[in-house]
């Protein structure tokens, strides 16, 4: 798909840029050859507006508005009887002998136009008909033909070159501008990959319950009460799981709801807490709360205590036994920072761009026991995003694992 998208980039991209320079160049073209047609128009007007003998070289200036194009070539006037026989030949010091006037003025008659172009003669001319006859005034057209030659070569090879470099830019511009489609793809495939394998391992596990269920038909409930709890465990963590992927599916469709209202962040957070403290108390976990007090937030308050409960839950999991997790909430400088500390293994400098990832687990291994998905932080990010937020993480082995949220007041 990508490659494809490439091909039409590019494609897309060439059309516009060929089209361009067809109508820079068809326009520069244009405008040369209007102006050595207006050029030779004047040359001849002026040969047969003055008459016989007008080609010759005078002394006199001339009005400003009368004064000849600089580009003019050689200029000559035959002048024709009635009966289109030749009655004098003004040539201006040009050498025109009698039969190649013959032969001009022949091909002009049978042209049928009062004015054109001889390309195989490479004579412009124009007709002025009088009472004794025609007069066909003609002007060289070489320098008008070459013009237009080299600048149709000169113009071919600037297209050339200009298409060449495009292209060059193209292929370019299509990888950096589809890199970010490219990667999001990726990522898209690698959701997809590892969410079907998270769903896989619960409907394993329920329909092997199932079918142990299914070979005891003539056992109590009672007696299969453990099938039945593990089912019910697995089908819990499938929700969770289903829940946590609709929620990040809305988020990257827009489509999840931000509800603003102003709450006491303060007394959100320490209800946050609560549910946590017999789980720490259980692992003999000492957790610490520094919290100020009436800090208003205006934002989406069950969103705030997802995130809050994201952070809680993945401190009680990866503090280290008889370890300490801190809950620090406050106000600096019109931000409020809230921050989530606990005493775990240190998570490699390497690893920590990628904890918002989803799917994405530190230790795999530890990580399955904790029961995670690798969605919390993930979940985190976008919350905090929603909220126009920012979210990091840092950990050392002096202070521990510290999850830091920085929202604008």
């Amino acid at each position: 798909m990508i490659k494809k998208l490439r091909k039409k980039f590019i494609l897309i991209n060439m059309s516009l840029v060929t089209l361009v320079l067809l109508i820079v160049f068809g326009v520069l073209c244009f405008t040369n050859y209007k102006r050595y047609q207006m050029d030779s128009d004047i040359a001849l007007n002026h040969a047969l507006s003055e008459g016989r003998g007008s080609l010759l070289p005078r002394m006199e200036m001339r009005p400003r508005q009368e004064k000849l194009p600089i580009n003019m070539g050689a200029l000559f006037v035959i002048a024709l009887d009635g009966e289109g026989n030749i009655l004098n030949i003004d040539d201006s010091g040009v050498d025109i002998d009698q039969e190649d006037a013959i032969e001009i003025a022949e091909t002009v008659r049978s042209q049928g136009e009062e004015k054109g172009l001889l390309r195989s003669y490479q004579l412009r001319y124009q007709i002025k008909k009088t009472e004794q006859g025609n007069i066909i005034a003609f002007v060289d057209a070489s320098r008008e033909i070459n013009g237009m030659k080299n600048l149709f070569t000169a113009s071919a090879l600037v297209f050339a070159g200009g298409f060449l470099a495009f292209f060059v830019v193209s292929l370019f511009l299509s990888r950096w501008a589809l890199n970010p489609v490219e990667k999001a793809w990726e990522q898209q495939r690698q959701f997809i990959a590892d969410a079907s394998h998270e769903l896989k391992t619960p409907l394993t596990v329920i329909l092997a319950n199932l079918s142990i269920l299914s070979n005891h038909q003539d056992r109590t409930i009672r007696e299969e009460k453990r099938w039945l709890e593990n089912t019910q465990t697995e089908a819990g963590r499938m929700k969770e799981l289903l829940d946590n992927l609709l929620f990040l599916a809305r988020s990257d469709a827009m489509q999840t709801p931000v509800v603003y209202a102003a709450f006491d962040l303060s007394n959100v957070l320490w209800s946050c807490i609560l549910p946590f403290e017999p789980l720490a108390f259980e692992r003999d976990v000492l957790l610490e709360e520094n919290i100020s007090p009436e800090i208003s937030f205006l934002g989406d308050e069950g969103q705030i205590k997802q995130l809050i409960a994201i952070l809680l839950d993945n401190a009680c999991k990866y503090v280290k036994p008889k370890g300490k997790i801190t809950v620090n909430l406050e106000k600096k400088q019109e931000k409020i920072h809230l921050e989530v500390k606990n005493t775990g293994d240190v998570i490699p400098k390497e690893e920590l761009e990628h904890l918002f990832e989803r799917f994405y687990r530190s230790d795999k291994s530890r990580s399955r026991k904790a029961g995670g998905y690798g969605l919390g932080l993930a979940i985190a990010r976008t919350i905090t995003e929603n909220h126009r937020g920012k979210i990091r993480v840092k950990s050392s082995l002096e202070e521990g694992t510290t999850v830091t949220v920085v929202f604008d007041t």
